[in-house]
């Protein structure tokens, strides 16, 4: 079984898609339809949709060394608040070092938690 697509409330689906695409190193191709997709991978879109109210929401990503380096690069450019855990640590400014990996944890423009890890 596979997760084909998930819905992400944005305030402005195509602003957040494309900010969410360049923050993940990923291509945002503009709206079809009623959302603004963005491929994750093969198998998986995130389909950011215009809502009203936004009710946050945890995505969490598993990548490699590489990517997380590049991801975590965009992070600190942008000065975006990060932190090494999912609560009281998310604003600490630290990366956490979980099963010999790494991870971060920040938010995105609508104030969804996007966690990194380089280790499941």
């Amino acid at each position: 079984m596979d997760l084909n697509h998930t819905i992400v409330p944005s305030t402005d689906r195509d602003a957040s898609a494309a900010w969410f695409a360049r923050m993940m190193g990923l291509t945002y191709e503009g709206g079809q339809g009623h959302f603004s997709p963005v491929r994750i991978n093969d198998a998986l879109t995130l389909d950011f949709d215009d809502r009203r109210q936004v009710v946050h929401h945890h995505y969490a990503f598993v990548v490699n060394d590489e990517e997380f380096d590049s991801i975590f690069g965009r992070v600190l450019a942008e000065g975006i608040t990060y932190g090494s855990g999912p609560a009281d640590e998310r604003t600490n400014m630290q990366i956490n070092h979980r099963q010999g990996g790494r991870g971060v944890y920040f938010d995105e423009i609508n104030g969804h938690s996007i966690e990194l890890m380089t280790r499941a």
